[in-house]
Parts: C-alpha cells; structure tokens; sequence
C-alpha cells in the first residue's frame, strides 16, 4: 500500500472507487450466486452505474502521470456511484409502497383478457418483482443498503476531492 500512497490523491481515491464498487457489486453477486436471491430489473438497474465507477475508478488509478485526466475519471466515477445510490434510493421507495414503480416488474394483471391474453401475458411476465423486499438488515432492504453505502461512498470521495481542489 505505501506505492499507492505516492500516487497523486485523484489516483488514490480512484483506486478507492474502484473497490468500494467492487465490494457492492461482489456483494450483490454473493447474494445472486451464493444465497440464491434472483435480482430484480430495478436491481440491475443499480448495478450499471457500479461497472462504470469500477471501470472510471480504474482510469484514475492508471492515470497517475496525469492528475487531472484522474481527476476527470474520478469525478465519473462519483457521478455513478452518486446515480447507483438514487437508484437504490427509488427502489427503495418502491419496496416500501412510497410510490409506484416500473410496471414492467411490478404491475399488476390487468383485467379484461381473454384466456388467451391472459396465457400470453403471464407466461411473458418478469417473474421477479421490484417491489418485493427478499432480503434486509435492521429494516432496511438490499435496495436501501445500496442507496446508503453508495451515498457513504460518493460522499466520501468527493469530499476528498473537495479537499484536493482547495489546496
């Protein structure tokens, strides 16, 4: 760790982006592959912004001879960490019955189909529902951990880097 102490900071805390969204994404894998929880549409939704933070993460860190082409990759990963976060924020709010959600995961039936339609659209149907809570910690959902520790996550970073552009 003490070669990554003499990169510049933007690398340091790309590094850093790059294992926080490492973590929530080896996270949801562990509850997909290991606890057998299926994710939802809703829940791959907060898993794209977590790839490109990686990815941006991964930039910065690699960009050490550059410090501001760091900085412009960190700042990307901030960003999407910052939308994972209100995506689990949203979700959230659709496990506990805040507000509605996507209708393509958590609709109802409608009425009025023949037992044809009817056959068509339940065997077309996501299986998967967004707003149901399958797991949870002290009352809060997967969904509202992930809007939570993104939120730490992207705090921190750019609190960080706040500090950096000061100096």
């Amino acid at each position: 760790m003490a070669a990554a102490q003499r990169l510049p900071l933007p690398s340091q805390l790309g590094l850093i982006a790059l294992l926080g969204s490492g973590v929530m994404i080896g996270g949801a894998f562990f509850f997909q592959y290991v606890m057998g929880l299926a994710p939802c549409e809703m829940c791959h939704w907060q898993r794209w912004p977590h790839f490109v933070a990686m990815a941006a993460g991964l930039a910065a860190f690699a960009s050490s001879g550059r410090p501001r082409l760091a900085t412009i990759f960190l700042v990307i990963a901030i960003a999407a960490i910052a939308v994972s976060s209100a995506i689990g924020i949203f979700h959230a709010g659709v496990e506990y019955r805040w507000w509605q959600g996507p209708q393509s995961c958590t609709g109802t039936v409608p009425t009025g189909l023949s037992p044809e339609q009817l056959k068509k659209y339940l065997f077309g149907a996501k299986m998967v529902r967004c707003d149901a809570i399958v797991w949870s910690l002290f009352g809060i959902s997967m969904a509202g951990w992930n809007a939570i520790l993104s939120a730490i996550l992207a705090g921190g970073l750019a609190s960080s880097l706040s500090r950096v552009a000061r100096t």
